[in-house]
């Protein structure tokens, strides 16, 4: 059953039809009265609140009954209704233990989709330990893991996955973040309809609109060719929204608005065109220092996490690293057609020893690096520290200025000039020298105002 709590008959009758069309039993209430009595007659399944009771706009009201609820049962789903004026209300009841909100006017279908995405999350599940069992009812082969942290994470996945609820990633660099992503999408009801990455970090601000929009021909100088934007290419499928952290905050407000309204527009036209994606996002920074500060939206924080996942660094979940170790060798057998690799027992213990700060990715390269370098069919101790030593002598011969001599935003601005200069303005090269991708190169030349002419690769 679920309860909504609004004065408006317009609003509530409107809800009501909506719900019930759904085949959702449904009981109304007009203020805080009406609403107590139905919660201690009997506890709904999911309440929907406004935030406003009478004329007044303060939310007082609602937060009081938000307040009142949760020292009732702290588990029933709550979603808060508001208008976009009242987004700070809305983030407010969040901390307060709402579960989302919906701002009017609001998307139909996006306002079944929240409901039927909390109340499968509020069903009690059967737990899973082993990764036997685990397999047996999710698809997780691309995630090599016997760690009990991750098959913890593993079992969360394959109970949000069937929902369309946001899931926040975090993680160092090179923890799988990623391969997270995927594995939500390929355990979804949306694993046959498109899958989209984007890297945030690679795209400006000034480029945003016409990555995440697209834009119509003549919308700006270069714009010769319509161009879909990735939205519309995710439609009723899966957005990954990789680095997430490296957000500009005027691009930060374009996204809120998308995910506020399911809807946006198309750079150069001025139709509105509906989306139907489930975001997941990632990121290797703390979100909650950035809101702090002031560098990251609170809105759009708890817009994007309605359930959140920490990634453990590997140097936690070392017995998993023979495992990640085998699965590179076999991998490479075929790759580099030499079917007798193997690792030593002692090279294998070794391995676990490792810090190994770029985690999977790092522990990747070093396998491979080896494998290429080395002539051994069992690679030993000697051949996995030959290939570590070789990035720290080559730092060690990096002399870096006096401290306090260069601000890093001046630094940052001299390695974009100098890599430019000696690779010729080729902005593959450049970006690769300085272990950045094209698009974070030519994001990093306009916020420092270099001029270049790009040349053939």
């Amino acid at each position: 059953m679920i309860l909504i709590v609004e004065d408006d008959i317009a609003v509530r009758t409107s809800l009501c039809l909506l719900l019930e069309d759904s085949a959702h039993q449904v009981l109304t209430a007009k203020n805080e009265v009406e609403a107590m009595a139905a919660i201690n007659k009997q506890l709904p399944d999911l309440i929907i609140l406004d935030l406003n009771f009478s004329a007044s706009t303060t939310g007082n009201e609602g937060m009081k009954l938000l307040t009142t609820i949760r020292q009732i049962d702290a588990a029933v789903p709550i979603i808060l209704i508001t208008g976009w004026a009242n987004i700070a209300l809305a983030v407010q009841g969040m901390k307060l233990g709402a579960n989302d909100f919906i701002n009017k006017p609001w998307n139909n279908e996006h306002v079944l989709q929240t409901v039927m995405t909390l109340l499968k999350l509020n069903i009690p599940k059967k737990t899973h330990s082993s990764r036997k069992q685990l397999d047996k009812l999710y698809h997780f082969q691309q995630i090599i893991a016997e760690d009990p942290a991750m098959l913890k994470i593993l079992e969360t996945i394959g109970q949000v996955a069937s929902t369309d609820a946001s899931v926040l990633i975090f993680g160092e660099s090179g923890t799988g973040k990623e391969l997270i992503a995927e594995a939500i999408h390929e355990n979804s009801l949306r694993k046959n309809k498109p899958f989209v990455k984007v890297n945030l970090g690679g795209i400006s601000s000034s480029l945003f609109e016409s990555e995440m929009f697209g834009h119509v021909r003549g919308a700006f100088t270069d714009a010769r060719f319509d161009r879909t934007g990735r939205f519309e290419m995710a439609n009723k499928g899966t957005v990954f929204l990789d680095e997430i952290g490296e957000l500009e905050a005027g691009s930060q407000v374009k996204l809120l608005r998308v995910l506020q309204d399911r809807t946006y527009e198309v750079l150069g036209s001025s139709r509105s065109k509906t989306v139907d994606v489930r975001i997941v996002c990632a990121t290797n920074k703390n979100l909650h220092e950035m809101v702090a500060k002031g560098a990251f939206r609170e809105d759009l924080l708890y817009r994007i996490n309605l359930i959140t996942i920490h990634l453990p660094p590997l140097r936690e979940r070392r017995g998993d690293i023979p495992l990640l170790v085998n699965t590179f060798i076999k991998n490479f057998k075929e790759i580099y057609n030499r079917p007798k690799l193997s690792v030593s027992a002692a090279a294998m213990k070794w391995l676990q020893q490792l810090e190994l700060p770029g985690n999977i990715r790092q522990l990747k390269n070093l396998v491979e690096c080896s494998i290429l370098i080395s002539k051994n069919e069992e690679l030993g101790i000697a051949d996995f520290k030959a290939q570590l030593e070789i990035s720290p002598s080559r730092k060690s011969t990096v002399q870096l200025p006096g401290v306090g001599s260069i601000t890093l935003e001046e630094m940052e601005k001299e390695m974009v000039k100098k890599a430019m200069s000696f690779h010729q303005h080729k902005i593959t090269k450049a970006a690769a020298s300085l272990g950045i991708t094209r698009n974070a190169l030519y994001r990093r030349l306009e916020k420092h105002q270099i001029p270049f002419n790009e040349t053939e690769e």
